[in-house]
């Protein structure tokens, strides 16, 4: 693979936004070498590799199906651009897509086979589907304002105590509890990035919750899924779920306020994918403390 090729699927594949697979992952094996378990670091690279594929093939998944239905086209500015810009053709795409969600049910096969734990395939299917078909026909669900609901289950409940389920044998309720704000900020994550494509996602039929809410209400709505985010922080810190220095999350509150006093002061809201940064900072430190309160606790 020449150095331009590279660069393209690098591009595609939008390694920056891993952290978001990272964060809860690490929190369930963390809570589950803290109930007792042994760290078992092989399975726990394991798990990352059918998470990274899955992840992967989610990103290039949204590229192939937004390009085919014409929601990134024009002056649209979601994902990877790849396809637009003429760097990945459509049926490299389109086979490694085959090859990443072969790679994964195979891997999560073999790996529920050996363990002996085929009762976790129902989590396996629903992050293949949810994978698969949020923008995949017939389905689509990320058209019909789903996209956040089934992001915040996949990178909040689902590995956070699928890791922790793996690891021990057996789910927690407190590993559930300590998901909630995770998949809250990843579902934040995802609804961000819908605002700036607002008018183009309407004009193709992608009924968002943010083209639902329209512009006054998407804002009002990105200020209540970060209060219910700090509040679940709180009360798990309040319950001893998680250490006291959970609570350390409320100084990352001045980044926050510093995004909504942007947002107001911008006319094309296109403008605002460049303040993207400010979300995911929000979760990248947000999710640190939380591993750090899970650890210490």
């Amino acid at each position: 693979m020449d150095r331009e090729k590279f660069r393209a699927w690098w591009q595609a594949s939008r390694p920056p936004f891993y952290i978001a697979t990272f964060i809860p992952l690490t929190a369930g094996w963390l809570l589950a070498v803290k109930g007792g378990a042994p760290l078992q670091v092989g399975l726990f690279l394991l798990i990352n590799l059918y998470s990274v594929m899955v992840h992967l093939a989610t990103n290039l998944a949204n590229d192939y199906f937004d390009h085919v239905l014409g929601a990134d086209a024009g002056e649209s500015i979601g994902g990877s651009r790849v396809l637009q810009e003429g760097k990945i053709s459509i049926g490299d795409l389109r086979a490694s897509l085959w090859v990443l969600y072969t790679g994964a049910a195979l891997l999560a096969a073999g790996f529920m086979t050996i363990r002996h734990m085929w009762i976790m395939s129902p989590l396996v299917l629903l992050s293949l589907f949810s994978s698969f078909f949020y923008t995949a026909p017939p389905i689509r669900y990320g058209y019909l304002g789903l996209g956040e609901i089934f992001a915040g289950v996949n990178m909040g409940p689902v590995m956070v105590v699928g890791t922790q389920w793996i690891i021990t044998g057996a789910p927690s309720v407190t590993a559930f509890l300590v998901s909630l704000p995770i998949g809250m900020m990843v579902a934040g994550i995802l609804y961000y990035q819908s605002m700036p494509d607002m008018e183009t996602d309407a004009s193709v039929g992608k009924r968002t919750i943010t083209v639902r809410l329209g512009r006054r209400g998407a804002y009002f709505g990105l200020m209540v899924q970060w209060a219910v985010t700090y509040a679940l922080i709180m009360g798990l810190t309040a319950g001893n779920i998680l250490s006291p220095i959970a609570a350390s999350s409320l100084l990352t509150l001045p980044i926050l306020v510093r995004l909504l006093r942007i947002i107001p002061g911008i006319e094309d809201w296109q403008e605002l994918n460049g303040y993207g940064h400010y979300v995911r900072k929000l979760y990248f430190i947000n999710g640190t403390i939380i591993i750090l309160a899970v650890w210490l606790r």
